[in-house]
């Protein structure tokens, strides 16, 4: 019997529009509560974390080069630290919140492919910190070619909230882009996409990977696009490869169940069956023809 106060789903178990809705602001919710509690978090390390962002603006004063951050404002230096505390805290709070994402677009499944989710969270989170990481580590070339294209007698003086704005957007960004490859194997296991689909777009994925890569770093600085572009085309293909793996394991397990019931999927009318994108409802066995007159 279904609870009170909560609506039944229908016998496939999908989800009307305000449920969706309605999981959706839950999902946020929780979300904005994972935050909340890495903000605090977030507060304690600013200075850790700012001077870490300091560091190429520095390497460029130990070679001899007039560098500064420079503050246009009074309450500039104030609004960075929160900047800094928000950056930290979706870092933090990264598996709370991946893990709503994975709650969200998995909703109903039974206790066998609810275990998914832990092994989406154990690939995703370390993913995610492996981009930030990436980030970081190609952000002091980015700073040190930018500043060749500067005369060595001029001052190289920076914006200190462009400067914050655009580390931060840039780790957050290749961060969500080593995660979307899990992604793609998560909606491959609950069935909305199969293998040989994602592996159909290689072009085009690799074409937006590229793309992605020269729009999170200096068209000159072609070091560190191919740094930031090669390990998320091996983690691409990685994903094709899992997913392909999974669609053959549930296509054997498939074909057997059919098997029990007299189904042959070699057939010229079934061939397509076992390649649906979409989850095959089991086969009703025939009932049996009434003789008795």
């Amino acid at each position: 019997m279904a609870k009170e106060g909560r609506e039944p789903r229908n016998r496939e178990g999908r989800m009307s529009l305000g449920e969706h809705l309605v999981e959706l602001r839950k999902r946020l919710i929780y979300a904005a509560i994972g935050l909340a509690i890495g903000l605090v978090g977030g507060f304690l390390a600013v200075d850790w974390v700012w001077d870490m962002l300091r560091e190429p603006i520095n390497a460029l004063q130990l070679q001899g080069r007039n560098a500064t951050l420079t503050y246009g404002a009074i309450t500039e230096a104030f609004d960075l630290r929160i900047q800094i505390a928000l950056f930290i805290a979706v870092v933090i709070s990264a598996p709370i919140w991946l893990y709503q994402v994975w709650a969200f677009l998995a909703p109903g499944l039974n206790r066998k492919e609810k275990l998914y989710g832990v092994g989406f969270l154990a690939a995703a989170v370390p993913l995610f910190l492996a981009g930030v990481y990436a980030a970081w580590s190609v952000l002091p070339n980015i700073v040190r070619l930018m500043s060749t294209f500067q005369p060595s007698e001029d001052a190289f003086f920076l914006s200190a909230r462009l400067y914050i704005d655009f580390s931060v957007k840039l780790m957050l960004a290749v961060g969500v882009g080593f995660v979307m490859p899990v992604v793609l194997v998560m909606l491959n296991f609950v069935g909305i996409i199969r293998g040989k689909t994602i592996l159909k777009g290689w072009r085009v994925a690799i074409l937006i990977i590229v793309l992605f890569a020269a729009l999170t770093t200096p068209a000159a600085d072609l070091w560190s696009m191919f740094l930031l572009a090669v390990p998320m085309v091996l983690l691409y293909f990685i994903a094709v490869g899992i997913a392909m793996l999974h669609d053959r394991r549930v296509d054997k397990r498939r074909a057997a169940e059919f098997a029990e019931y007299g189904v042959d999927l070699s057939a010229p009318d079934l061939s397509e069956l076992a390649d649906d994108d979409t989850p095959t409802a089991r086969p009703t066995q025939p009932r049996e023809a009434n003789t008795d007159t």
